[in-house]
C-alpha cells in the first residue's frame, strides 16, 4: 500500500445547522474521517470592494489527499457562499495509528473490497 498524504482542511460556515450538515455530509460520503465544528467567530473580511463582518462557524476537516478533489467538489456544492473558503495543509507530522485511521476512513468504497471492516 503507498503512503497517503493526510490533509487538515479548513471553511467556515454561516450558521451551526448548515456547519453540522456539511460535516455530516462529508463523513458519511467517506470524504471525511473526522470534522470538527468550532465555535462561532467574528470574521473581517475584504468582498466587493468593502470591508464586512460576519458571525462565522469554523470547521476543521481531516481527509487524504486522495479524496481532496471530491471533498472540495462537495464543499463547494453544498455551501451557500459564493465564494467559500477552502484551504488545504498537509500534515507532516502525526500519530501513525490516527494518520491510518484517517486513510482508512476516507478510502473509496472501491478501495475497501478485501479489506477487513
Amino acid at each position: 500500500m503507498r503512503p497517503v498524504t493526510i490533509l487538515l482542511v479548513l471553511t467556515n460556515l454561516p450558521d451551526r445547522p448548515s456547519a453540522e450538515a456539511l460535516a455530516r455530509e462529508l463523513v458519511e460520503a467517506r470524504l471525511a474521517a473526522c470534522v470538527n465544528i468550532l465555535p462561532s467567530c467574528h470574521s473581517v473580511y475584504r468582498w466587493h470592494a468593502a470591508i464586512e463582518t460576519a458571525e462565522e462557524v469554523p470547521l476543521l476537516i481531516k481527509t487524504s489527499s486522495e479524496r481532496y478533489a471530491a471533498l472540495e467538489a462537495a464543499i463547494r456544492s453544498h455551501h451557500p457562499y459564493e465564494l467559500p473558503e477552502v484551504i488545504a495543509m498537509p500534515v507532516r507530522h502525526g500519530l501513525p495509528d490516527y494518520l491510518a485511521w484517517v486513510a482508512d476512513s476516507t478510502s473509496a468504497p472501491d478501495d475497501l473490497q478485501g479489506l477487513p471492516r
